[in-house]
C-alpha cells in the first residue's frame, strides 16, 4: 500500500464530525476487498464505526484505532515531496492509512490484529463509548493521534464548563437602575483566571482556557446576560477543581459542568522516544478494548490548522514502528526496538 497515496484519498473524502458516512462507507468497501471481515456497528443515523479483522481471528489480542471524524473546515488533499497536506493528514486519516498498512504487513506474516475506526472522537468521543459496550475482548489498544511517533506517557483529561451571569437591564445613562450580568462575568473569570490549579512533576500544569463570551443587548443598554464557555486540561481528578469553580463565581455566576474526559497515564516502552498528550482522545472511553497505548504519525502543533499536514516518512515509519509494537507485545519476533514495559 501507497501510504501517502491512500491519506490523500481518505483526506479528500469530507468527514467533519456527524458527517462520516461516507468515509465509513469506503473504509468498510477496501478493507473488504482487501479481504478482512468488517462490520459496521451503529452510533447516530447513519454514522457507523468501522470495525476489522481476519476472518481466521475473529477475536485479535491486539486492536489498531483512531477516528475518522475531522474538525471543520474540510480542506481537501495537495502534497509535494516530502508532506501530504489537507484537514485530517495527521489527524488522523493519515494514521487510518498507516495502520490498515501495519495490519495488511501483520497478516501477511501471520500476525493477526483488529482495526477500529471511530466517529465522534473531535466532539464528545460519542463512537468510542458505543464501540466499549461491544469489545471483542482484546488484551492491548494501540490508538493512534499525532505524537510524532512517540509513546505517550499519559493525555491530560478535559472538563467544559460554562459560566453564566445574569444581570437587569436598564438605560445606559443610568448604570444604577441596572445590573450589568458583563461585569459579574468579567470579575467572575477574573477569579477563575487567578485559579491555581494543579501540576503534575512528570506531566506538567493543568491549564485553562477561555475560548467562548457572549452577551449584552445593545451598547447603550445595561447587560442582562452574559455567558462564557471555558475548557480546562487536567493532569489529575476534576472534583477539585470543580469545587473551586464553584466557590470562586459563587455571588457573580452559575457554572454548568459538561464534557468531561478523565486524565489517564499510558504505558510507555523501551526504547522509544516519549511525550506527554496535552490534548485528550478516546482512550477513556475505551476501557474494555485492552490495555491502551497511545502513539502515531504527524505532529499535533499543526493538526486543527489551515496548513494540517503528515510527513510521508513519518508515516512510512509509522507502518514498522506499529508492526514492531504489535510483534513485542503480542510475543512475536521483533529485533526492531527493545519494547519492554515501563509502567
Amino acid at each position: 500500500m501507497n501510504v501517502a497515496a491512500f491519506t490523500r484519498v481518505l483526506v479528500d473524502i469530507e468527514s467533519i464530525t456527524g458527517n462520516e458516512e461516507r468515509v465509513g462507507v469506503f473504509l468498510h468497501a477496501e478493507l473488504s476487498r482487501l479481504g478482512w471481515e468488517v462490520k459496521k456497528i451503529p452510533v447516530e443515523g447513519k454514522r457507523v464505526n468501522i470495525y476489522a479483522f481476519a476472518p481466521e481471528q475473529p477475536r485479535p489480542s491486539l486492536v489498531f484505532s483512531t477516528h475518522m471524524d475531522t474538525v471543520p473546515p474540510f480542506i481537501p488533499s495537495s502534497e509535494d515531496g516530502t508532506c501530504v497536506y489537507g484537514r485530517g493528514a495527521c489527524d488522523a486519516k493519515g494514521i487510518i492509512a498507516a495502520q490498515i498498512a501495519a495490519a495488511e504487513t501483520l497478516r501477511f506474516e501471520g500476525v493477526k490484529v483488529g482495526l477500529l475506526f471511530l466517529v465522534g472522537e473531535e466532539r464528545d468521543s460519542q463512537g468510542a463509548r458505543v464501540a466499549n459496550q461491544q469489545a471483542p475482548g482484546s488484551r492491548f489498544l494501540i490508538n493512534g493521534e499525532p505524537t510524532e511517533n512517540r509513546m505517550a506517557v499519559a493525555s491530560k483529561g478535559t472538563l467544559r464548563v460554562e459560566v453564566v451571569a445574569k444581570g437587569k437591564m436598564a438605560h445606559s445613562a443610568y448604570p444604577e437602575l441596572g445590573e450589568s450580568a458583563i461585569d459579574k462575568l468579567l470579575e467572575a473569570l477574573r477569579r477563575l483566571r487567578a485559579m491555581q490549579l494543579p501540576v503534575d512533576p512528570e506531566v506538567g500544569p493543568s491549564t485553562l482556557n477561555i475560548g467562548w463570551i457572549e452577551g449584552g443587548r445593545a451598547p447603550n443598554v445595561i447587560p442582562d446576560h452574559a455567558k462564557a464557555e471555558l475548557l480546562y486540561r487536567l493532569v489529575g481528578p476534576a472534583e477539585e477543581i470543580r469545587t473551586d469553580i464553584l466557590k470562586a463565581v459563587d455571588g457573580l455566576a452559575q457554572a454548568n459542568f459538561g464534557l468531561e474526559i478523565p486524565f489517564v497515564r499510558l504505558r510507555t516502552i523501551d526504547g522509544l522516544p516519549s511525550m506527554v498528550a496535552a490534548f485528550t482522545t478516546d482512550i477513556p472511553a475505551l476501557t474494555n478494548w485492552g490495555e491502551p497505548l497511545l502513539i502515531g504519525p504527524g505532529s499535533i502543533h499543526v493538526a486543527h490548522t489551515a496548513g494540517e499536514y503528515v510527513e510521508k516518512k513519518q508515516l512510512h515509519e509509522a507502518v514498522e514502528l506499529y508492526c514492531n509494537l504489535a510483534k513485542r507485545l503480542l510475543g512475536k519476533q521483533s529485533t526492531k526496538y527493545d519494547l519492554r514495559s515501563t509502567k
